[in-house]
């Protein structure tokens, strides 16, 4: 059975470790070790991104069987929401964890209207997940062209570390 668990204090750095390990598989799996989409020291999402997202969102752990087997961060303001960060371990991998994880954040936000993520170009697997496993819908592709108006910094960051852009996704809920 999978539930979600509100991140307590003391998991904080066991998450962050687990987040940037299966971030650092998908890179791993699609570039091999000649990647360079890396934030910082090996880490395909840093410490400083994740902080920031547990900071100012809702984290939760995903447990499976009572063992944490990855984790959420949501941030929800009245009718819209945000997907900022969905990691499963690598090693319960198309189990329907993930999906399982993704109804209970449903559940948990009924009010929310529109849900929205992105995800780097390179990450076919999110983005199989979310088209066709959560019925999202791809809905941008921010680029060295076209950066994300809303993150200032994305251009910047576009440039060095996803030049080839990232997908932005919008889920209507029809309720």
């Amino acid at each position: 059975m999978t539930e979600l668990r509100p991140l307590e204090q003391r998991d904080r750095e066991q998450f962050i470790k687990d987040n940037q390990e299966a971030f650092n598989y998908g890179a791993l799996e699609e570039f091999g070790l000649r990647d360079d989409h890396f934030e910082e020291d090996g880490q395909i999402i840093s410490r400083e991104t994740i902080e920031q997202s547990i900071d100012s969102g809702e984290a939760y752990r995903i447990m499976q069987d009572g063992k944490p087997v990855g984790g959420v961060i949501i941030k929800v303001e009245g009718e819209r929401g945000e997907l900022e960060i969905l990691f499963v371990s690598p090693e319960v991998h198309s189990k329907g964890i993930g999906y399982a994880a993704w109804c209970e954040v449903e559940k948990l936000h009924p009010e929310v209207k529109v849900w929205e993520t992105v995800t780097p170009y390179f990450e076919k697997r999110n983005i199989h997940f979310y088209v066709n496993r959560c019925g999202f819908h791809i809905v941008e592709f921010y680029n060295s062209h076209h950066p994300d108006p809303n993150d200032p910094d994305m251009s910047e960051q576009l440039d060095e570390q996803f030049s080839d852009g990232m997908f932005r996704f919008e889920k209507r809920m029809d309720r």
